[in-house]
Order: C-alpha cells, then structure tokens, then sequence
C-alpha cells in the first residue's frame, strides 16, 4: 500500500502551461530571429553591390572632374583664350550675315506711311527668334499712330513694346527729317 503524503507548506503547483507557453513564444521568438536575419543579410548583400555602383560612380566624377580641371587650365593659356576669341567673332560675324536685313526692310517698308521713317535698327537673336528695337521718326501724331496700327497688324512683327517716346516743339531740335516724334519700340521679328 502506498501513501502520498503532501508534507510541503504549499501545494504542489502544475506548471505544464507555463512552460508549453515559454516553449511556443521561444520558438516564435526563434523563427523570427532567422526570417530578420536572413532578411538583413540579403539587404546587406543588396546595398554592397549599391554601395560598389556608387564608388565606381563617384571615381568616375572625380576623373571626370580631373580631367575638366585639365581643360579648363588648357582654355586659360594666351594662346587657347586668342582662338577663343576669334571663334566668338567669326560666329558673331556670321550671325550678323544670316540675318535676313533684305526681308526685314521690306516688311518695314510695308508697314511706313508717308512722314515716318526709320532712324535705327537693332538686332539680336534671343532663343532662335530675332528681338529687334526700332527707333522711328514721324512728323506729327496722325503718322506715329498710323505706323504702329500698320506694325501691329503686320504678321511679321510681334511682341510690340513702346520703349521710349520724344516730343521736339522747337525747329533747332528736330533731327534731319525734321522728325516732331521720335519713338523707340522693340519688337520680335519672324519671317513667316
């Protein structure tokens, strides 16, 4: 015959549960430590060829860079600054030369009534477009107004902008033409 006696000050306590659970949050707490592990080495292995990559880019700027430095210390020497300079005055030379005067004059010519005429004419190319001021002398209102209604309305001209306008009441200040009105205006030419 057996016995079971319980001599303890406490009763005898089932942990069973406990444990089970410790057991299945480790093991939860374990696979979730290998899938960020192995998701943080696979990042670390991503960034290394993009940490590479970078490097090679950033040798590339600074051979680049190098041989800019270069250029721009062969660009400084005399002789390199005098080809430089005369390049830029053939070219302006040659811009100057494909600006169609011809073409210009005779849409001008169009556009001038009788007591206006055209004093001087300043070109320049702005963006592959022609920005042209014109300065014009007319001999009363009547033939000031009737030019820029004729500018206006002609398909050559656009943009048009009075820029400065000067009235001259005594005889002695009037120029060659006897101009009353001398009117200055700046508009964008287009051959089309």
């Amino acid at each position: 015959m057996k016995l079971h006696l319980n001599l303890a000050t406490s009763p005898l306590e089932n942990n069973r549960r406990f444990v089970a659970g410790a057991g299945l949050a480790g093991a939860v707490a374990l696979i979730a430590l290998i899938i960020l592990a192995h998701q943080s080495y696979s990042t670390w292995r991503a960034n290394s060829a993009i940490r590479a990559d970078i490097s090679r880019i950033e040798k590339d700027i600074q051979t680049e860079t190098e041989q800019q430095a270069v250029l721009s210390r062969f660009f400084e020497l005399p002789d390199s600054k005098t080809v430089l300079d005369r390049s830029n005055f053939l070219n302006s030379l040659i811009a100057a030369r494909t600006f169609p005067w011809p073409q210009i004059f005779e849409d001008l010519e169009k556009t001038l009534p009788p007591g206006v005429r055209v004093i001087n004419i300043a070109p320049r190319l702005e963006g592959g477009r022609a920005a042209i001021k014109i300065t014009v002398g007319a001999m009363d209102d009547d033939a000031k107004v009737e030019f820029l209604q004729k500018i206006e309305g002609s398909k050559a001209f656009s943009n048009i902008r009075v820029i400065d306008e000067k009235y001259s009441d005594k005889q002695a200040d009037r120029g060659v033409g006897n101009d009353h009105i001398v009117v200055a205006l700046e508009a964008t030419y287009s051959t089309i």
